[in-house]
């Protein structure tokens, strides 16, 4: 497995001997308004090309409609025939935008070997995830391959953390800006992230969604603070940098 994180939530999957795309915001350095006030957004570039984070795309996952994870750039840049998985509710408005082959993730959906299943995903805690609409988080199975957790624009609540404790997955994907809506949280900060590593020790955690956004409150070397005074090291937290690769492998399994 190789993922590369572009920016924000965007990353590209190698998995199974298929290349996912997740959450495509494509949109230049201050394209869009500002959230908080304090810039417009995105905050960064691109690290590469959009014809280079493009290339070789099998199949497209999109979260929900935000415009950070699925921009107007996108849509216009995405050929529209692409294979996209998205959540139950979004496939309409995602046809309306010309996409052709768009299949809800009601249960599981296959892409070759991979199995990919929808998981309990919460943007917020209170009367703002009502604001924020529904999202998903999800896992991906295949053989030969680690099990992946990708949790989405969530906060840590307890559905996720049930859902992880079922899976026992190699490998868990967090969104770990600690954005705020309003002066409340929307998706994990640092002391959930480390929480959720902390409840899930077989796991790898790989720390995305950072430092691209104007309403988020945590940095990537205040999360990697965080990790080393509760003991959390740089072999259990990752916190790529846009445009890193990482290569992980899945465990060992025991004979029965």
């Amino acid at each position: 497995m190789q993922l590369k994180l572009l920016r924000n939530a965007l990353l590209k999957l190698s998995y199974a001997g298929k290349t996912l795309l997740i959450d495509p915001d494509l949109g230049e350095k201050l394209s869009r308004r500002s959230i908080a006030g304090k810039s417009q957004n995105p905050m960064v570039e691109l690290p590469e090309p959009i014809e280079e984070i493009l290339a070789g795309v099998d199949h497209l996952i999109v979260s929900h409609l935000h415009a950070d994870h699925f921009d107007e750039v996108a849509k216009a840049r995405i050929p529209k025939d692409i294979p996209l998985i998205c959540q139950p509710g979004n496939e309409e408005a995602i046809r309306q935008a010309g996409f052709t082959n768009v299949t809800p993730l009601d249960h599981f959906v296959r892409i070759g070997p991979i199995v990919v299943k929808p998981q309990p995903a919460q943007h917020g805690i209170g009367p703002v995830v009502e604001v924020m609409g529904k999202v998903m988080g999800l896992t991906l199975e295949a053989p030969g391959e680690p099990c992946v957790y990708w949790c989405g624009d969530s906060v840590l609540y307890p559905p996720l953390q049930e859902a992880v404790a079922k899976a026992e997955p190699d490998v868990i994907i967090t969104h770990s800006c600690g954005a705020l809506w309003d002066g409340t949280l929307i998706v994990m900060d640092a002391q959930q992230t480390l929480d959720l590593a902390e409840q899930a020790p077989q796991a790898v955690i790989v720390a995305t969604h950072m430092e691209a956004l104007d309403h988020a409150t945590v940095s990537r070397q205040a999360l990697r603070e965080a990790a080393d005074a509760r003991g959390i090291g740089s072999e259990r937290l990752l916190i790529p940098a846009d445009g890193e690769t990482i290569r992980l492998q899945a465990p060992a399994r025991a004979e029965a």
